[in-house]
């Protein structure tokens, strides 16, 4: 990953590279550290593929990728690439975090100390407005507000805090608010905080994007608050991701015979910190702040394949077999296939480029 600016064309071979058919973040990074960079993994990526049995592979066209940094430019969106200075620094930790960050807004919103707040679409008057005082008194005691522009518990968050700093993560592109009626919300809070996406400039969002835009809302904050969740809802899923990415996770207590507050209760008994007021949320957090970030994990340089490095016959058939639909770690199949780190790389990039391998948080893969 860079430790400076990204040059013109290598945005340009970025945006490209995670555009790709079936590059998602974690291959993306896979790609980056054995080709040397994201050119050298685009020239890789069509005998990749092949080698596992995929006919074809899409690679994002220059025209498109250019059209795209053009139209980007027009609307005032900044693509931050994963390692470069304006990159968020929290977000970047996370294994999944994705390569280009689509930022429109003030960038320096970014880099504050940001709690998320998330909740039900479905709010109650009582949740609505203890989500709003929340996020108020935590934008007065210079905390960023994340959350992920929805309606209720979101919205009403976002609102309370226009003038002290608020994120906005987007399930869609940033041409594609969703909902429609926050276009206004949007540009209102841009002037202190940020709208941020990871997807195409024109995405329309659909019922999977909403999951993995809750990655990023726990991924950019040091908390997560959870104000009112039912059983099953999108805001535990957050909480989950969350907990996962070493983030705390704070949650609202609700009466028992509210439904609203099965989920935000269930996380109580787990082991959530139960707040009731801001300073429930800032003595937890001030001591994580004091300890800084964790350094970035640089690539092992003898791990590091050279381009036209190829597998053998026998190498990747004793790799394919140890896997299936049961996740497994790649530290395991490096030991049980006798072979190198490398080797075991090339051949899970091969599969997942074809369509055939799922990566898992925590290092885990398997066959779909």
């Amino acid at each position: 990953m860079p430790k400076s600016k990204l040059t013109s064309e290598q945005r340009l071979d970025w945006l490209r590279l995670i555009r790709s058919d079936n590059v998602g973040p974690r291959t993306f990074r896979e790609l980056i550290n054995t080709y040397g960079g994201a050119k050298g993994a685009l020239a890789a990526l069509p005998a990749l593929a092949r080698r596992s049995g995929a006919s074809r592979i899409t690679i994002f066209p220059v025209e498109d990728a250019e059209a795209e940094l053009k139209a980007c430019h027009a609307r005032g969106i900044e693509l931050i690439a994963l390692g470069e200075p304006d990159y968020p620094p929290r977000l970047q930790t996370i294994d999944d975090a994705p390569p280009l960050l689509a930022v429109r807004g003030d960038i320096a919103s970014l880099a504050r100390p940001l709690i998320a707040i998330v909740g039900s679409r479905n709010a109650s008057a009582v949740g609505l407005k203890f989500a709003a005082a929340l996020a108020r008194d935590l934008g007065e005691a210079g905390y960023g507000i994340v959350s992920g522009l929805a309606r209720g518990i979101d919205a009403a968050a976002h609102r309370a805090t226009k003038n002290t700093g608020t994120v906005a993560v987007l399930a869609g592109g940033h041409a594609r608010i969703y909902p429609a009626e926050h276009e206004t919300l949007v540009e209102e809070l841009l002037a202190h905080g940020a709208a941020v996406s990871e997807m195409p400039l024109t995405h329309e969002p659909r019922a999977h994007d909403f999951p993995r835009r809750n990655r990023l809302i726990s991924g950019l904050s040091v908390g997560v608050v959870i104000v009112e969740a039912a059983k099953r809802s999108g805001s535990l899923i957050t909480a989950r991701m969350a907990g996962e990415q070493g983030r705390e996770v704070f949650a609202v207590p609700g009466s028992p015979l509210d439904p609203r507050a099965e989920g935000t209760n269930g996380l109580l008994k787990q082991g959530a910190t139960l707040v009731t007021e801001a300073a429930d949320v800032i003595n937890a957090i001030e001591p994580i702040l004091g300890r800084g970030l964790p350094p970035m994990e640089e690539p092992e340089m003898d791990d590091l394949f050279a381009p036209d490095h190829e597998p053998g016959d026998d190498e990747r058939s004793r790799v394919v077999s140890l896997l299936g639909p049961s996740p497994i770690s790649i530290d395991d199949l490096v030991r049980l296939s006798d072979t190198t780190p490398a080797i075991v790389r090339v051949v899970l990039l091969e599969l997942e480029l074809a369509g055939r391998l799922e990566r898992h948080g925590g290092g885990l893969v398997s066959l779909v």
